[in-house]
């Protein structure tokens, strides 16, 4: 069995910061959410995470998780360091599993370079192997100290280091791969008599070599995978990285990104091919968008589905539905729970919340439909306000197929609007509109000659 033991119990001092280092996102995602991911999709069946500050907050955020949460005692009676931290796990681990020990605030790892570390661990039969990298600035890192023949001797962290191992280039990762009795075996041999006085798990690595049991290392491919986060700086620049994964994945599936170093797409967008989406683009949560989409400048969409062909400019989506054929914007906003039919126009300043529009319908500028269910080949002019709200309660119009709503009208919920039905511009509707019927509900106009004069407002020049 595969075993992996994620490392999460840091403080974090450096983040500055009320919440837990691991709960901070990266592309709208928890820094652990994704070391978690990757060991599900790297076929670990067991997955711990050890917590300490902040504990209760992380298992609140992972509890519909399936992963099992250990937590670290925290006083000045107990222990600290990263081998104390997997000590928590140690009664969990069978003798004859694979543990891959992993740290929280790394979410650059791939499942693919765990994968390859599990396959060269056991290919090898190594006792423990642990994943290295080459980097031109190693300080902070534990070295990686070989004999002449390349093997490795040990592992020294940065502040146990003499002048010549700081010189080394070669850097542990903190990320291993041990047999399961071995690391069990080793982890009750290790003491805290170093610059820190901690129990450190790469002590682990020393005692199974010194005492002749087969340690190998495995160099990552790419070093920044290994990139941990300890400060808002180090956060910033792994969302950087991670963004530019999602843009490149998306342009590799066929998807044109005119500027990706100014487009924002969360890990759970799927975008269909030839779709262009162009800067300033924030596309986050659970969304999807069609074929042959154009997303145009400056847009936010949000938990929303969009059909084929669609076309959205500068403009905000929530939580809707969006069918084919759509043209949206620019300046549009769309709430929670609305639903667009196939080639309906929603044009500049207009917002829907909470309604339906069906196929064909329009409303082209500066009108808002709230709570409202709408027929096919409706047209909604310039400045219609559904009244949806008494300041109690809230109340839903209906409007079937094929009406006219003249311009600066209002719809004064509960009220329905027959088919074919025709509204007056300026009008405020309380009543049902008949069936291809004129409603004009507006005072008459009255003009009243000479009245300027009269009143003294006209004056010579």
């Amino acid at each position: 069995m595969n075993i992996s033991i994620i490392l999460s119990a840091g403080e974090g001092t450096r983040m500055k910061s009320k919440m837990p280092k691991v709960l901070h996102k990266i592309c709208g995602k928890p820094i652990l959410e994704y070391v978690i991911n990757v060991s599900k999709k790297a076929n670990i069946e067991r997955n711990y995470v050890i917590v300490g500050h902040g504990g209760e907050k992380v298992k609140e955020q992972f509890m519909d998780s399936d992963v099992i949460f250990k937590t670290q005692p925290i006083g000045e009676e107990y222990p600290y360091g990263t081998g104390y931290a997997v000590m928590q796990a140690m009664d969990h681990i069978e003798d004859d599993s694979t543990v891959i020990i992993l740290y929280g605030d790394t979410p650059l790892i791939t499942d693919k370079t765990i994968e390859t570390l599990i396959s060269y661990h056991n290919e090898k039969d190594y006792d423990g192997t642990v994943l290295t990298a080459y980097i031109e600035d190693p300080t902070g890192y534990g070295r990686i100290v070989r004999d002449e023949k390349g093997h490795i001797l040990k592992i020294v962290e940065h502040k146990d280091a003499t002048e010549e191992e700081l010189n080394i280039k070669e850097i542990n990762s903190g990320i291993y791969c041990f047999k399961g009795n071995k690391l069990k075996y080793a982890l009750e041999k290790i003491d805290d008599d170093n610059a820190q006085g901690e129990y450190y798990i790469t002590d682990v690595i020393t005692i199974l070599k010194e005492e002749g049991s087969k340690v190998g290392a495995y160099v990552v491919d790419n070093p920044k995978e290994i990139y941990g986060i300890n400060s808002r700086i180090q956060l910033a620049f792994c969302e950087k990285i991670m963004r530019n994964r999602i843009n490149q994945n998306h342009m590799e599936n066929g998807v044109t990104i005119i500027n990706p170093e100014n487009t924002y797409i969360e890990p759970d967008v799927n975008i269909g091919k030839d779709s262009i989406i162009y800067p300033g683009s924030i596309i986050v949560g659970e969304t999807t968008i069609g074929e042959d989409c154009i997303i145009g400048e400056n847009c936010r969409i949000e938990n929303s589905k969009i059909g084929d062909k669609v076309e959205i400019y500068s403009s905000t989506i929530s939580e809707s539905l969006v069918e084919e054929g759509c043209l949206i914007g620019p300046y549009a906003h769309l709430r929670p729970n609305s639903h667009l039919g196939k080639n309906v126009k929603i044009g500049n300043f207009v917002e829907v919340k909470n309604s339906t529009i069906r196929d064909n319908s329009k409303a082209s500028h500066l009108a808002y439909i709230g709570d409202a269910d709408v027929g096919k080949n409706v047209n909604v002019g310039c400045g219609v306000v559904f009244v949806n709200y008494d300041g109690r309660s809230k109340f839903r119009s209906l409007v079937e197929d094929n009406v006219f709503i003249g311009s600066n009208s209002n719809l004064v919920a509960p009220v329905v609007v027959k088919e074919w039905g025709y509204i007056a511009a300026g009008s405020t509707i309380t009543e049902e509109v008949g069936e291809g019927s004129l409603s004009i509900a507006r005072a008459r106009q009255v003009n009243k000659d000479g009245w300027v004069e009269k009143k003294g407002y006209k004056k010579d020049k």
